[in-house]
């Protein structure tokens, strides 16, 4: 999640488009009846998607920042998983701050292509470190979800596509220059934008966007059937990668478990973990690592998301 700074530069944009197109955990709640369509997403394999990014930041200087190899070996280990999937991939390639930059955008191949349910999450760390909660848990669960519409081979009524944006610690870049390309008869097209920015946090809330209500709706329905308590999301307001969508009028919603923000004795009481302490210690810090999760809402969130993605297709 981009850290709010009054004045913070966030570098112009300026590039063109390059298209590269090719073709449960033990002990987890059990998903409520309505989401019976909904695989549930297995966290042990969320948890690999985020040892192989702790795995390029470690060999790329510790980050995965904008316009750093770390960045770039993150982008290319996704775009690998997708394209074995049967997923079509688009790379768009922007300049900010004097680097180049990526998105990464997914389509799955079935659909009506006049009505889109895009899930995003930002790919880029900080360069204080590899970015394994702010934001490999969202861009892993993503992943993963991906990989299960390909599994089920799914056929949903509404067009499928997911994306990892670059460089939105400088200012939702990547997504701004996604929605800033889009004609206005594409941007039509998006009936839901769904965003997952921190969502393992290590001690965690369970916060939903209460931006567009069929969306907020989706998810807190899959949240009370596991019977966890939510509250609406106010922390990331503006510094997420929603931001861009909302703009221009495309509904939004997500997911978030935390930042810098402290937990009240009142949400401990409700979610567990620690009273007075930030739902991440880790924010913005070296210590982001692979040890930064927390199993539990990664595994809950995953499976909201998943949840999400096949009740507003369908």
């Amino acid at each position: 999640m981009k850290l709010s700074v009054p004045g913070r530069a966030t570098g112009a944009v300026v590039a063109a488009v390059t298209l590269l197109t090719t073709g449960a955990i033990t002990g987890a709640a059990p998903a409520p009846t309505a989401a019976a369509a909904a695989p549930d997403i297995p966290v042990a394999n969320v948890k690999a998607h985020l040892a192989q990014l702790q795995s390029i930041a470690t060999a790329n200087g510790g980050n995965r920042a904008h316009g750093r190899t770390g960045y770039k070996a993150s982008v290319d280990h996704v775009k690998a998983k997708l394209d074995a999937a049967g997923f079509t991939t688009t790379l768009q390639q922007f300049t900010s701050s004097g680097r180049t930059g990526y998105n990464l955008i997914a389509d799955w191949p079935s659909g009506d292509a006049n009505q889109v349910v895009m899930a995003g999450s930002h790919l880029d760390s900080v360069t204080a470190g590899p970015g394994i909660n702010d934001n490999g848990s969202g861009s892993a669960a993503i992943l993963e979800t991906a990989l299960a519409v390909s599994r089920a081979q799914y056929q949903p009524t509404k067009h499928l596509r997911f994306a990892w944006w670059g460089a939105e610690e400088l200012g939702m870049v990547g997504s701004k220059y996604y929605v800033n390309g889009l004609s206005s008869a594409n941007r039509a097209k998006i009936s839901d934008y769904l965003n997952f920015d921190m969502i393992g946090s290590p001690n965690p809330g369970y916060f939903v966007y209460d931006d567009d209500p069929t969306i907020e709706k989706t998810f807190k329905d899959y949240f009370a059937g596991v019977g966890i308590a939510t509250e609406p999301e106010t922390e990331g307001d503006g510094r997420s990668d929603h931001s861009p969508f909302k703009n221009v009028g495309i509904p939004v919603g997500g997911l978030f478990s935390g930042a810098d923000y402290i937990k009240t004795a009142a949400q401990a009481a409700k979610w567990g973990g620690t009273s007075g302490q930030a739902f991440d210690r880790c924010y913005h810090a070296s210590c982001d690592t692979a040890s930064n999760i927390d199993d539990t809402a990664l595994n809950r969130n995953a499976d909201a998301l998943a949840y999400a993605v096949w009740t507003l297709s369908s």
